[in-house]
């Protein structure tokens, strides 16, 4: 099958939906009804191409159906399915460990009902650290709680082993990246306009190229106030359970988490990223925006996916239980992923038949860059034919 053959593509809305008790409703609407849980995605199908292999793509809170990579490689004549969580475009409430199951009900529908022989996971973005655990534990099931210490279905749920996986334009976990972007600056959580000025990224005292010395401490400072924000989602967890009350969550926000010297800094780390500018826009306005990472969330939440001691979902530690072929794609003018990244879950992977490939000058999302997109597609494509995947 020839990558520079363009299929049309029909989308069709999937519907999976499967049994779980749970102490209390998380998901706002129906698709989080106590007792099921509803999912919801887009398989996209090339006319006239029947296959045995479904690639699919999943994110922790995103549809990606929307992204340009998962239809162009249905256009490329490959069966596609972007599968949204229970999460989908809301990660206040969010639990990984919840996510994988999510994703392994899709992968047994994909199996059992639409009977694909083979299973690819592709892991863009937030869905490749995902890709990494759910297939960690699919190989080899052993997590039995949340980090709150609340029971979960994982390693009762039968998840089913991928056939593959690819890790494109991916960071190493939610957990690491938010201790990386997290605003040291703040002193005082409840009021984030008292700040520090010596470690406010955005002063005008503060200006690229940084010392060594500043960004040591910058770093120090950063890994600290994510470890205060854990420390008190502990007690406040505690001291709820405690009360013997009904009250048994709480949700809370936290300002200024979009703080990366790298977004002004293209001496740290360089790639061909664009500098004073990130995936979210201008960096000091999304520091504070609606939107940065782990503005909203509740205290199991934040254990689970934002606290770099407890998440599960390690993506170092994840790659390390991967023995299935692995593709990692990086992106070399990435403007959301640090340039690391991919590199360190590359060495990570325990399997034997590993490949990296880097796709340079493309940006996270492929934003005018229709060439560099279809360089990616026929790299995926020629890399799945030759293990007789696509």
């Amino acid at each position: 099958m020839s990558p520079q053959t363009t299929y049309r593509v029909q989308a069709e809305w999937v519907h999976v939906q499967f049994p779980e008790q749970s102490a209390f409703k998380s998901v706002y609407g129906f698709s989080g009804s106590v007792g099921t849980v509803h999912l919801e995605g887009i398989r996209y199908i090339p006319d006239g191409v029947p296959s045995r292999t479904l690639i699919i793509y999943m994110h922790p809170a995103s549809t990606l159906q929307l992204l340009p990579m998962p239809r162009a490689t249905a256009e490329s004549g490959q069966h596609v399915l972007c599968a949204g969580s229970r999460y989908a475009r809301n990660d206040s409430a969010l639990i990984m460990e919840n996510v994988i199951v999510d994703l392994g009900a899709y992968i047994r529908h994909a199996r059992e009902v639409w009977r694909y022989e083979k299973i690819v996971l592709a892991g863009w973005s937030g869905g490749g650290s995902l890709s990494l655990f759910y297939q960690s534990q699919a190989e080899h099931p052993s997590i039995t709680h949340t980090p709150a210490g609340d029971p979960c279905s994982i390693t009762t749920a039968g998840l089913i082993p991928a056939d593959a996986v690819m890790f494109q334009a991916a960071h190493m976990s939610r957990a690491h990246t938010f201790s990386e972007w997290i605003d040291p600056s703040v002193l005082d959580e409840n009021n984030p306009d008292h700040r520090d000025p010596e470690l406010d990224l955005y002063h005008p005292d503060n200006k690229p190229p940084y010392s060594t010395q500043w960004l040591q401490r910058f770093r120090a400072a950063q890994l600290a106030r994510a470890r205060r924000r854990t420390a008190w989602v502990r007690e406040t967890l505690e001291s709820l359970k405690k009360q013997g009350s009904r009250e048994l969550e709480r949700g809370f926000v936290t300002h200024r988490t979009m703080a990366d010297p790298r977004f002004l800094d293209g001496s740290i780390e360089p790639n061909d990223r664009p500098i004073g500018t990130c995936f979210m826009g201008v960096p000091e306005v999304a520091n504070n925006g609606p939107v940065g990472l782990a503005r909203f969330s509740t205290l199991r939440s934040w254990l689970s996916q934002w606290s770099i001691d407890d998440s599960n979902a390690d993506g170092i530690r994840s790659a390390r239980g991967i023995h299935v072929p692995f593709l990692a794609i990086e992106h070399s003018a990435d403007d959301a992923v640090p340039q690391p990244h991919t590199g360190l879950i590359y060495q990570a992977v325990a399997s034997p038949d590993k490949s990296m490939r880097v796709v340079r000058g493309a940006t996270h999302y492929f934003v005018g860059q229709p060439e560099l997109m279809q360089q990616a597609v026929a790299l995926t494509t020629q890399w799945l034919q030759e293990r007789n995947l696509a």
